[in-house]
């Protein structure tokens, strides 16, 4: 322990070599515990002079039967972004399998923050879902000090310590650009997410690696940001022909992002993929619905729903391990590449 920080049941099952809830059970007098592990959860008591709280007792004693799938985005993105909308079915698929309740909570600013923080220290849930986390974000170590379970939908960075359930971004974003160079393609420019995002950096990441990989130089003025959205997209893609008029192929980060994109193509009467050809990142619903039929990377976000839902409930029912599980990404080649 470091200066007068207040040792949680986090730092003792840590220090005892356990898991939280062996803690907890300890702390209220459970027989479902080893006598040994019993005498080092004790001996971390004493040695930590922890005080047991009424959210460590009520990983045991005060069970909601609920979890808490916390976005952190406006409800009309919420709507409008495929992704959400496949990952809520891929969580609540899996949590009704286990008879727990789903609750969402879109947290938007300081006072939803609150409201969550006070939910989880009044034990209304039993655990945490946590989706569009960003790099700087303290929310998910602030949660599990409180010692409530968390499962991400990605990770904040490559040395995340927090179970999480990720697509394999960089490998996907790899292999849409191979498509492309192998497509005859030289001047691919990309549209890329928030890079405070590890999904952000990891997919520009692949878009370096494959050029590298083929000896083409990788030209930062083909490099625009957006954040996921299609006007992002769409801004990006003017920008983009403004600055490099020869561009001959683009990589979205997210199909939403490729429907801008497209959208500002037409607008400029750019031909798909005569003139330029564009690939997105996710295979959503809208993929199929573009005008040309978009190119893109599928990532399997139901299954990355009910895998977090599944690790999450391993967590509270069983004291499962902590888990960091990475998905295969597909390359879908449709019309517009």
């Amino acid at each position: 322990m470091t200066g007068n920080r207040r040792p949680t049941i986090k730092t003792v099952a840590a220090r005892a070599g356990v898991g939280r809830t062996t803690v907890s059970r300890v702390v209220n007098g459970s027989d479902l515990v080893s006598a040994d592990a019993r005498a080092r959860v004790l001996a971390a008591i004493k040695e930590l002079n922890y005080v047991p709280n009424s959210v460590a007792r009520g990983l045991v004693t005060n069970r909601t039967n609920a979890v808490a799938l916390v976005i952190p985005e406006s409800e009309s993105r919420l709507g409008s972004e495929p992704f959400f909308a496949a990952l809520i079915r891929g969580v609540s698929g899996a949590l009704a399998e286990s008879g727990t309740q789903l609750q969402l909570m879109l947290v938007r600013d300081q006072a939803e923050r609150d409201q969550l923080t006070e939910s989880v220290a009044t034990r209304r849930v039993d655990g945490v879902l946590l989706v569009s986390v960003h790099s700087e974000d303290r929310l998910p170590g602030t949660l599990e000090e409180m010692g409530l379970p968390v499962v991400l939908a990605g990770r904040r960075d490559a040395g995340e310590q927090l179970s999480y359930v990720n697509a394999d971004n960089a490998a996907g974003a790899a292999e849409a650009v191979r498509h492309l160079l192998g497509r005859g393609r030289r001047r691919i420019a990309t549209i890329t997410g928030p890079q405070d995002m590890d999904v952000g950096r990891a997919r520009l990441a692949g878009w370096h690696t494959a050029h590298q990989e083929a000896g083409v130089p990788a030209d930062g003025s083909l490099i625009e940001a957006g954040d996921f959205t299609e006007d992002s997209g769409g801004r990006a893609m003017r920008l983009l022909l403004e600055r490099a008029p020869d561009l001959d192929a683009v990589f979205a980060a997210s199909d939403l992002m490729a429907v801008g994109a497209l959208a500002e193509l037409r607008r400029r009467k750019r031909r798909v993929p005569d003139d330029v050809a564009v690939v997105g990142f996710e295979d959503s619903v809208l993929a199929r619905h573009t005008n040309p039929p978009l190119t893109t990377v599928r990532q399997p976000v139901e299954e990355l729903g009910r895998t977090m839902a599944r690790i999450l409930t391993d967590i509270t029912l069983n004291d499962g391990p902590r888990q960091q599980i990475t998905l295969p990404a597909e390359l879908v080649v449709r019309e517009s590449s």
